[in-house]
C-alpha cells in the first residue's frame, strides 16, 4: 500500500538507505483508481529506486480498475505497466507468479483473481509448491494482498475465503511467512494454522503501511488476540535478512520519525531445518541426518 503521499517519499528514503537486494510489495502501487496520469506520476516517483534494484510485487484491490462492458476482468493498466516474470514460473496470468532469490523460493498470489479450488491459481499453486526443493530453497515465502488474520477493525474478513481455500496448501509445504498488505498497519502474527498457534505454521504479517493516500487503519480488536505479538498503526516498512539456510532476522522499521527506527524485530528458523517440523511437509523436504 505504497501510494503517493510524502509519507511515500519517507518510506522509500528508509529503504533506499539499507542495502537491500530485492523490494517485495504485496499489492496497492499507484492509487491510480482509473485516473491513469496517476499511473505516470507513480512511475516517476519510484523509478530511481526500481532502476536500481528488482521491485516484485503483486495486485491488490487499488490495481483492479474495472470497466463494465469493456474490461470487467480488470488489471488492465497493471499488465501493462508492471508486467511480472510470471511465465517462468508457468504461471498463465501476471497475477500470480513465483520466482528464487537468495536461497528462498517467494510465490506472489493474486487476492483478487479466483482462487478457488477447481481455479487455475490454484491449480498453479498446487504445482509450483510441489516442485519446490528445500535443499536448493530452504526458505518458502508467500505475499498476498489481503490478510488472512487481522485484528485491526478494517478489512475485517476479507481474506477469509482465500484462506479457507489455500491455507492447508500452504501449511502442508512448510511456508514460512506470509506477508500481506491492505490494511494500513502493521501486525506481527506468531505461528499460525487454521486461527491457533502451532510450531510448523507460517508466521503472518501484516505490511499495508508504506504511505497511501486514505492514512492508517488505527482502531484494533480489544483485547488482542493471543496470536498476534506486536500491531502499530504507523508508516512504515520492513526488512527480511536471509542470513543462511537456517536462520532469519525480520525487522519493521517506524518511518514516523526523523530517522528509520526498528520498532519490531525477530529471529526464526526455517521450518525445513526443523526436524519436528520438515519430516511431515509435503514436497521435497531436505534429509536430516539422524543421530
Amino acid at each position: 500500500d505504497l501510494g503517493q503521499t510524502e509519507w511515500t517519499s519517507s518510506t522509500l528514503d528508509h529503504i533506499n538507505a539499507s542495502n537491500y537486494d530485492v523490494l517485495l510489495l504485496p499489492g496497492d502501487l499507484s492509487y491510480a483508481d482509473t485516473h491513469q496520469p496517476l499511473w505516470d506520476s507513480f512511475g516517476r516517483l519510484v523509478e530511481p529506486y526500481a532502476s536500481r534494484r528488482p521491485w516484485m510485487v503483486t495486485e491488490g484491490n487499488h490495481e483492479q480498475e474495472t470497466f463494465p462492458i469493456i474490461y470487467p476482468e480488470g488489471f488492465k493498466a497493471y499488465n501493462a505497466r508492471w508486467p511480472m516474470p510470471h511465465g517462468e514460473s508457468d504461471s498463465k496470468s501476471n497475477l500470480y507468479y513465483s520466482f528464487d532469490v537468495v536461497g528462498t523460493h517467494i510465490i506472489m498470489l493474486g487476492s483478487y483473481t479466483d482462487f478457488s479450488v477447481d481455479s487455475d491459481q490454484y491449480m498453479w499453486l498446487t504445482n509450483d509448491l510441489a516442485k519446490v526443493d528445500r535443499s536448493v530453497t530452504p526458505w518458502l515465502i508467500v505475499l498476498l494482498h489481503a490478510p488472512w488474520y487481522n485484528s485491526n477493525m478494517a478489512h475485517q474478513g476479507e481474506g477469509e475465503s482465500m484462506r479457507l481455500a489455500m491455507e492447508e496448501l500452504l501449511y502442508n509445504s512448510g511456508v514460512d511467512m506470509v506477508f500481506a498488505g491492505h490494511v494500513h498497519a502493521y501486525e506481527r502474527f506468531t505461528r499460525v494454522y487454521d486461527n491457533s498457534a502451532t510450531p510448523c505454521g507460517p508466521i503472518h504479517i501484516t505490511i499495508g503501511d508504506g504511505g497511501n493516500r486514505e492514512g492508517l487503519a488505527m482502531t484494533y480488536k480489544e483485547p488482542s488476540p493471543s496470536i498476534s505479538l506486536y500491531r502499530e498503526a504507523s508508516f512504515g516498512h520492513g526488512r527480511l535478512r536471509i542470513v543462511n539456510e537456517t536462520h532469519a532476522h525480520w525487522s519493521w522499521h517506524r518511518n514516523d520519525d526523523s530517522a528509520s527506527v526498528v520498532a519490531d524485530g525477530v529471529w526464526f528458523e526455517s521450518l525445513s531445518s526443523l526436524p519436528s517440523c520438515s519430516q511431515n511437509i509435503v514436497g521435497k523436504a531436505p534429509q536430516h541426518d539422524e543421530l
